[in-house]
């Protein structure tokens, strides 16, 4: 039952949109209910007994800073005025919310095969989100580039589709990664390649040129693995990648090209999308330099138009905008926690055994979907946008929980105690062992 209610917050939490669902308490949607209805399951089941597991996670101290920071400038945004209580606080718990699915899957209780079975879920359900803006994409046509015709799949409607393309970006290296290393299951291999291919597909047709940058760079960093091991076969993934360029749609290339435009002079300008970025961190620095302290939580938009030609505008990237609304002690904050994303990364890659090429390729994959989340957020701001984010912080819990049932297995014991069968007893008095567990788990002598 547990692991069922597991299985459906993850098909739930990118799929959101699609289920209605009012439950009649200001701020509460059904993305924070199941949280909540997760968290309640956990009181009310067994505790963890893996005292591995039972410790604080890799992810925690840099997420509850992160989440004291944010609670210092909701202070910050009350103390300055003009402000809306419901709204900062609705902001608040939605920013705290969602990376809290890590410390709840990281503890959901169960064992090492229903763990891998819910990592493959998540994988799943980023490439049926795939199929649902491949569809879309189709339905629109792929003759010309057409802003008000981009495919966003689950995430809502057409402003979402740079959000939408950077969550496919976030999955397609655990996939590719899948379909590389797992040589031992045909099967497995087969449907690593054909999420790869409708991830792809999704991403062009989200029409985001920085989830096409995000794809292209972990890709790049895929073939640079296999380049150390598997020469041959990386030269022939990237020829491939090279071939396949000259297939993609014309409004595809249309949408690259229109970065940088030639005007009647022969300068090359940024188009309005892209230049007005820049001015914007220009902005955020100096709203930065006249508030130390940040503008407080959500006061962004706000103040932008004081310091740029783009009232109301984010801030397109994650770091400026901690910067800019928390001060440095956010962004600190934020470097941490994607300094230990990175380091759990490199921590799965070290516990992957030589022969488990299902463990490798997940703590490839996972280093990989790491470096992408990082780069989505310097050239656009997700971070805290939980309808993208939640099952990547799910996946972070599953896969730490996996590495330590890979490394400590269920009923392994503390240093200093064993599985100790004392034969004079067992043996000899076996209904008497059947009936008293315990005798089989006595600490050994020192």
């Amino acid at each position: 039952m547990l692991r069922l209610l597991f299985a459906i917050a993850i098909v739930l939490l990118p799929n959101a949109l699609h289920v209605s669902m009012d439950t009649g308490i200001p701020g509460l949607n059904l993305s924070n209910l199941m949280l909540l209805l997760l968290v309640s399951a956990l009181l009310i089941s067994r505790r963890e007994t893996n005292p591995s597991l039972a410790a604080p996670g890799y992810l925690t101290a840099p997420l509850i800073a992160l989440f004291l920071t944010l609670a210092i400038a909701f202070g910050i945004a009350q103390w300055t005025g003009s402000s809306d209580l419901l709204a900062d606080l609705t902001r608040l718990k939605n920013a705290i919310f969602y990376p809290a699915f890590y410390f709840v899957f990281r503890r959901c209780r169960l064992d090492l095969q229903a763990t891998r079975q819910l990592i493959g879920l998540v994988l799943v359900v980023a490439v049926v989100a795939g199929l649902e803006a491949v569809y879309q994409g189709v339905q629109f046509g792929l003759g010309q580039y057409v802003a008000d015709q981009r495919a966003s799949g689950p995430f809502g409607d057409v402003q979402m589709a740079n959000r939408a393309g950077v969550f496919y970006a976030f999955f397609l290296p655990m996939l590719a990664a899948a379909a590389v290393l797992m040589t031992r299951s045909r099967v497995l291999r087969l449907s690593a390649v054909g999420g790869c291919v409708v991830l792809a597909l999704a991403i062009l047709l989200t029409y985001s040129r920085q989830s096409y940058l995000i794809a292209a760079f972990g890709l790049l960093m895929l073939l640079m693995h296999l380049m150390r091991r598997k020469a041959l076969l990386a030269m022939v993934a990237g020829l491939m990648l090279l071939v396949s360029v000259g297939l993609f749609p014309d409004s595809v290339l249309q949408r690259v090209q229109d970065t940088r435009r030639v005007d009647g002079s022969g300068a090359a300008t940024f188009d309005s999308s892209t230049a007005s970025r820049f001015e914007i961190w220009d902005g955020a620095v100096a709203m930065w330099r006249d508030h130390p302290a940040g503008v407080g939580l959500g006061r962004f938009s706000r103040n932008i138009g004081d310091y740029s030609s783009y009232p109301g505008m984010d801030a397109h990237n994650s770091f400026v905008l901690m910067l800019a609304e928390a001060g440095p002690l956010g962004l600190a904050a934020l470097l941490w926690v994607f300094w230990r994303l990175w380091g759990l990364a490199r921590r799965l890659r070290e516990s992957a055994e030589s022969t488990d090429l299902g463990a490798q390729a997940l703590a490839l994959g996972f280093k990989i979907a790491v470096v992408s989340v990082a780069l989505s957020n310097l050239y656009g701001s997700p971070f805290f946008e939980g309808i993208i984010m939640a099952n990547f912080w799910v996946l972070c819990g599953l896969l730490e929980r996996y590495a330590i049932l890979k490394a400590h297995p269920a009923g392994a014991f503390a240093e200093g105690t064993g599985p100790v069968t004392p034969p004079e007893i067992a043996s000899r008095f076996p209904l008497a062992a059947r009936a008293m567990p315990g005798l089989r788990t006595i600490p050994k002598s020192s």
